[in-house]
């Protein structure tokens, strides 16, 4: 998807198309799997407990307030803990225990916003984003500018070893990390912080 400057979000709430909605969802079913997946019970009713999430995503977007750092994901964290225990109490079952520190269920380690599980949600969330935005700017840079941005931004490199191996300036490296970095922000705008 193409989109401009305006943030994903913010277009949802203000000129939704199905171009966005589909990249929403592209973006964030496979994360909300993922993590429902986690609990082995789940495993026949992940796909409808992740229609159900984004239903609601749909649903109350237009409600959603950008208030702090997180929040977007802090929302989405609460709806999928929201959606898993109704249908644990319409099934009258008691969640699975998965192995943890804590010792807690499933549903109250996820409802806890200071929990390493709500920690473990927040880090995978925004790993899972930036690799789909990697690959939604990946097609605007050219592929040295991509290189010199990976190598100095996800490989710690140094800017003049990498202005090394490219054959190219240190100001074009640090420019590159810099275009890269400005389309990643605009792109991901409330979805990461």
């Amino acid at each position: 998807m193409n989109h401009t400057s305006v943030s994903l979000l913010e277009k949802l709430r203000t000129q939704p198309d199905e171009a966005a909605w589909r990249w929403l969802d592209d973006l964030y079913r496979p994360l909300i799997r993922r993590w429902l997946l986690r609990d082995p019970t789940l495993r026949y009713e992940a796909e409808d407990l992740v229609q159900e999430v984004l239903a609601v995503v749909v649903r109350e977007l237009p409600h959603f307030q950008h208030e702090r750092a997180g929040s977007f994901r802090s929302w989405l964290r609460t709806i999928t803990w929201n959606r898993l225990q109704a249908f644990w109490q319409v099934r009258q079952r008691r969640p699975r225990l998965l192995g943890s520190d804590s010792g807690g269920s499933f549903m109250s380690q996820l409802e806890d916003p200071h929990s390493a599980l709500s920690r473990q949600w927040d880090e995978e969330h925004d790993r899972h984003v930036v690799r789909r935005l990697m690959e939604l700017v990946e097609p605007q840079f050219e592929p040295d500018t991509l290189q010199a941005f990976r190598r100095i931004v996800f490989d710690g490199a140094k800017a003049a070893d990498v202005a090394a191996e490219l054959g190219i300036s240190v100001n074009a490296v640090l420019l590159a990390k810099s275009r890269v970095l400005k389309r990643l922000r605009q792109e991901g705008e409330g979805l990461l912080d």
